[in-house]
């Protein structure tokens, strides 16, 4: 069974960095949107695995991507990572309340956020 792995990032680099890093995942395949908004029209047009998103977003930030994603109660259980160059030391418990799955701090390991999306994967 193919699982779909949707990608928020608008930064090319981060965006291919990424996408080369999750593609090697068995059975999974990535798709990429620029913005929260294109998100939020992608998890409500079919069926995504898991959502990997950065917080600094055009027009709607992460956190409220994660906020309007877990109060969709079909969606309470979808993997969430988070990958982000924010700095304030209250964002990983802020993610974590929001019901976040995993946050990575830029500069992040790809090889990390890929064994982490694959064991949050293989657990649902």
């Amino acid at each position: 069974m193919t699982r779909t792995v949707l990608i928020v990032e608008d930064a090319d680099l981060c965006r291919d960095a990424l996408e080369l890093a999750l593609m090697g995942i068995p059975e999974v395949t990535v798709k990429i949107v620029g913005t929260a908004e294109e998100a939020l029209r992608q998890l409500s047009a079919q069926h995504i695995s898991a959502l990997v998103t950065d917080l600094n977003l055009p027009s709607m930030d992460g956190f409220e991507l994660i906020e309007k994603v877990r109060a969709q109660p079909d969606r309470a259980a979808l993997p969430i990572l988070v990958i982000s160059g924010d700095t304030d030391p209250r964002t990983p418990a802020r993610l974590a309340g929001l019901g976040a799955d995993a946050y990575f701090p830029k500069p992040y390991s790809p090889a990390e956020v890929r064994s982490k999306l694959e064991r949050l994967l293989n657990a649902n």
